[in-house]
């Protein structure tokens, strides 16, 4: 080895204290040497540091995957209350109560029997099979007043409506006219088959108003003595479905006409290959007004779907309330006059979600839970005083004085969560799991906090999207019992029938009223669509119809 690699490295570079080189032994090195153990030992020092590194994120990793299995466990099998205790709030814990036994309580008032005044009677007399006598001295018992009892029985048979059609014969010479004529058939919504209005009201009623599958109902007929095809029955709702698409667009031109809307979206199947479609998953668009509950179904989920729906509003502004889903955010871009409420119900889910998977969050998010809770409550007893025929300034005092409050309360939440997010940084290393759950939390708080205050401003507009949710639990019950449609235009058929009976219900109306009248309508009219719908809307309809269509079917006997 050459002499200019064999000099020793100065002490300065060693940083030895000359004392304590005395009792150490001198090792002669090569520079080259020298700089490959440094080199090599800064090696070894990075891939420490990175190990480091990568076991804090797999403790991290760790952490989401418990708190996703603490999740999911109880949503399958965890009860329990979103509220905290009295011994976290007080240190104290509070005597055991017994537990309070379900149903009504003992001495009580009861509501009674329920009165049922559009249910037909029918009496019977129940007799005795021998007339009595006193078992001491055989006399006979004398004739009493009668009493009364009640049983409610419900009676479902099929049967077969045997018309015996009148044929007369001419009895002149008279040309040009028929011979015999025989009287007319009574009508029928399609005209060759043989099942009257009563079989196509209760499919239509099974499967898109009480949501169950049409084999059910065709297995029940079996029984009955009346096995009817599967078959028979798709091909007479495809028939059927062209009855009810002029109702169905009424609808939309009416609700296109008003100013709030409650929109959701569902999955929903549609087994039949559509070119341009990739896979069967569909989806289910509801969107609920005032007075209308209007169901589409869409290939995809993207916001082309709400813009082509609302491009012919006439209103000059409106309010969605909705979810934080993306494609609402893309419509109210495209369409300026379109204000979105987000709902505050999925805001408490967020919080509710880290308490479960994160027990060391619970009671910091029942904290916020129960923050969510007083808006609610303070909201409340302002919507109790607010008068929709007046502006907010010129409400009364009552309302002015829980307005207050509500602004008030808004604000601290929004001072607490702004605190928050300024002390926390998500980039630093020493950040731990728990204070980046706190941070992605109050983040999406903020984030969508104009959309959140919107019922502020318009105490008509509800806090959160409960009412488009509970629109769309039935359709949703219905894909779960019979997994979809075969065929894009039954999938259609279910959007126009969850539509039309959706929106009857809004106004109280007795669907199975409501179809039987629109349904014979349809019979005399040939099996076509009634010219005149003004009786089948309900905002178009008058009092006295509206009405009689709150109560059951008359009884025909």
């Amino acid at each position: 080895m050459k002499a200019s690699c064999q000099k020793l490295l100065p002490a300065t570079t060693l940083e030895i204290d000359k004392n304590r080189i005395e009792s150490f032994p001198q090792i002669l090195i090569s520079e080259r040497e020298y700089l490959a153990l440094k080199c090599e030992a800064g090696y070894w020092k990075s891939l420490h540091q990175r190990s480091i590194l990568r076991e804090i994120k797999l403790k991290q990793t760790i952490k989401e995957k418990e708190g996703q299995i603490r999740d999911l466990k109880n949503r399958v099998f965890g009860k329990k209350s979103e509220k905290t205790s009295a011994s976290k709030d007080t240190g104290k814990s509070k005597p055991d109560k017994p537990k309070r036994p379900r149903g009504q309580q003992p001495g009580s008032k009861g509501h009674g029997r329920t009165k049922r005044p559009d249910l037909p009677e029918q009496e019977e007399e129940a007799n005795f099979s021998q007339d009595p006598i006193c078992p001491n001295c055989s006399n006979p018992y004398v004739p009493d007043e009668s009493k009364e009892a009640e049983i409610i029985e419900v009676e479902v048979k099929a049967y077969t409506r045997k018309i015996i059609r009148q044929c007369m014969k001419k009895d002149c010479l008279c040309k040009g006219v028929p011979t015999t004529i025989t009287a007319p058939m009574p009508p029928k919504v399609i005209a060759k088959s043989p099942y009257g209005i009563s079989i196509w009201e209760a499919v239509l009623l099974t499967k898109f108003h009480y949501c169950q599958p049409t084999n059910r109902l065709l297995n029940q007929y079996k029984e009955l003595g009346l096995p009817i095809s599967p078959g028979t029955i798709a091909g007479a709702l495809k028939k059927l479905k062209e009855l009810f698409q002029p109702v169905y667009d009424a609808l939309y031109n009416h609700q296109m006409t008003e100013n709030r809307f409650h929109n959701d979206e569902s999955s929903w199947k549609v087994f039949e290959n559509v070119e341009g479609k990739i896979g069967n998953r569909w989806w289910l668009w509801v969107s609920r007004s005032a007075s209308v509950v209007y169901f589409q179904i869409a290939p995809g989920r993207g916001a082309n779907v709400p813009v082509e729906y609302f491009k012919n509003i006439q209103k000059q502004k409106i309010i969605v309330i909705c979810d934080r889903y993306s494609a609402y955010k893309s419509l109210a871009k495209q369409l300026s006059f379109i204000t979105l409420a987000f709902c505050w119900a999925h805001i408490r889910r967020d919080f509710l979600d880290a308490a479960r998977k994160y027990p060391d969050l619970e009671e910091w998010a029942l904290c916020w839970v129960e923050k969510f809770g007083e808006l609610y409550h303070i909201n409340n007893l302002r919507c109790k005083e607010f008068d929709q025929k007046l502006p907010i300034q010129w409400q009364p005092a009552s309302f002015k004085k829980q307005h207050e409050k509500l602004v008030e309360k808004m604000d601290e939440i929004v001072k607490n969560r702004d605190a928050f997010i300024a002390s926390h940084n998500p980039d630093d290393l020493d950040s731990d799991l728990l204070s980046d759950v706190k941070y992605k939390v109050l983040t999406s708080l903020k984030n969508h906090w104009e959309g959140l205050s919107v019922f502020i401003k318009y105490p008509e507009v509800p806090m959160d999207n409960n009412k488009g949710e509970r629109s769309i639990r039935n359709p949703v019950t219905g894909r779960k019992n019979f997994y979809g449609s075969g065929s894009l235009w039954s999938s259609q058929l279910a959007a126009v029938m969850f539509s039309i009976f959706q929106s009857m219900a809004l106004w109280e109306i007795n669907c199975k009223h409501w179809l039987r009248s629109y349904l014979t309508a349809c019979a005399k009219n040939n099996g076509k669509s009634p010219e005149d719908l003004s009786p089948f809307l309900p905002w178009a309809m008058d009092e006295d119809r509206r009405q009689r269509l709150l109560k059951p079917v008359p009884d025909s006997s």
